[in-house]
């Protein structure tokens, strides 16, 4: 994965690297899986965690204690049938990620896709 236009954005990701190698795997992983799809994606540091927009912000990622989420600014809209979609909110959904494996099995593309409703 390239690294991040944003300074920052690579300072975090540098960060999480010395840090944790799981949750610096996740997140390589999750960057990749928006980018694939997203190619004109730009990211930006947000509320401790990193903001991916195209035309307006439609998610992020965040590195917690325990796990990394993967936040949809407009999650209530998706299609999500295998219910992997957590929170309450109005308009937020994410996706806890504990492990690599976790993306597939929790099917983190799917979600993506359906991130950018334009």
């Amino acid at each position: 994965m390239a690294k991040s236009a944003d300074q920052k954005v690579q300072e975090f990701i540098d960060g999480v690297m010395m840090l944790d190698d799981t949750k610096y795997q996740i997140l390589k992983q999750l960057r990749a899986i928006v980018f694939d799809n997203f190619p004109e994606t730009k990211e930006k540091m947000m509320y401790g965690g990193i903001i991916f927009s195209h035309n307006e912000d439609f998610g992020g990622v965040f590195v917690y204690k325990k796990h990394v989420s993967f936040e949809f600014s407009n999650g209530y809209l998706f299609e999500d049938p295998e219910k992997v979609l957590e929170g309450g909110g109005k308009y937020r959904r994410h996706i806890k990620l504990k492990s690599l494996e976790d993306i597939e099995a929790k099917k983190v593309d799917f979600y993506v896709k359906q991130a950018l409703v334009e």
